[in-house]
């Protein structure tokens, strides 16, 4: 199979990369390296690196051509980059979205796999929470990415095109680098090796579903070698902490000592997280198999 990763060079497009080579896959990857790293690819000399902006529709066309399957994952990730940068993000996540889509159909590409949010759901009502929950995004980032999986879905019902949307929750794992917008994980663990103090907005008792991206990536490769499938789904652990518990965990992951500062909470943060992960399960065999402690020990081996 030939595969276009858009966003390759990031966090979770370089270790779909990674698995995709290991199985014998032919890959392109289309990465601006806004926020990617080009050192991500390093390994993987036989992948075809095409660096452009999603939003380019001539860029974007040449990189899917030949292409059977589409892992869509270039985004403007986060909510706070997006209220800070609220056009960018819908210009990123929508119209980016759309140019792929529109290359996937005029170039017969048989899969489109997004990489969507649990953030389109915005505060939850319900926990655990199932795909038909409302979706009521509390941030532009949210808002985006619902917008973006819409269209997807949309095209999959015009067209001989299959989409998923995979709706994210709290990914950590390797390749993870620290990123102020990011990720609570590679915040923490950026702040904790550098013996400074961690900051957890709000009382630290609000819960998050930490999913390892060894899990994505296998949600991702299942999800494009299952034909018939074209829906949107949860892709999380199906478990919950407090903030406090992580910090917890993280200090004995690091073997280090963590100092903790709280602060007001955050606009747009949700209370509460956890996902009912049964629907990727029946749809195509989605199996969370990283403990948060295995996972989180794994991870600050390779940040340090």
């Amino acid at each position: 199979m030939r595969a276009l990763v858009t966003g390759g060079a990031g966090f979770i497009g370089s270790n779909i990369v990674s698995h995709l080579i290991g199985e014998g896959h032919t890959v392109v990857v289309l990465d601006n390296l806004l926020s990617g790293y080009r050192q991500n690819l390093d390994p993987f000399p036989q992948v075809q690196f095409v660096q452009g902006d999603v939003r380019d529709a001539a860029v974007v066309e040449r990189a899917t051509k030949g292409v059977e399957v589409v892992f869509h994952l270039a985004a403007s990730v986060g909510n706070k980059r997006s209220i800070e940068h609220p056009i960018d993000d819908a210009e990123i996540n929508v119209l980016g979205t759309l140019r792929v889509l529109e290359a996937a159909r005029r170039n017969g590409i048989r899969k489109v796999v997004f990489s969507s949010s649990a953030g389109i759901f915005g505060e939850l009502k319900t926990i655990p929470i199932r795909e038909d929950h409302p979706v009521e995004p509390d941030s532009p980032y949210g808002a985006s990415k619902l917008g973006a999986e819409k269209l997807c879905l949309a095209y999959a019902k015009l067209y001989p095109l299959e989409c998923v949307g995979l709706r994210y929750f709290n990914v950590y794992g390797v390749n993870q680098r620290y990123d102020a917008y990011g990720n609570v994980i590679p915040i923490f663990a950026h702040l904790i090796l550098r013996g400074a103090p961690i900051t957890i907005f709000g009382d630290g008792e609000q819960t998050r579903d930490f999913v390892n991206v060894r899990d994505v990536v296998q949600a991702n490769y299942k999800a494009a070698m299952t034909r018939g499938v074209s829906d949107a789904f949860n892709i999380a652990s199906g478990t919950r902490i407090t903030i406090n518990q992580l910090a917890a965990l993280m200090r004995v992951a690091s073997g280090l000592p963590v100092q903790i500062e709280y602060s007001a909470p955050r606009k747009g943060d949700v209370r509460h997280s956890l996902a009912d992960i049964s629907a990727a399960a029946n749809a195509f065999g989605y199996p969370p198999t990283v403990d948060l402690h295995t996972g989180l020990c794994e991870y600050m081996a390779w940040v340090k």
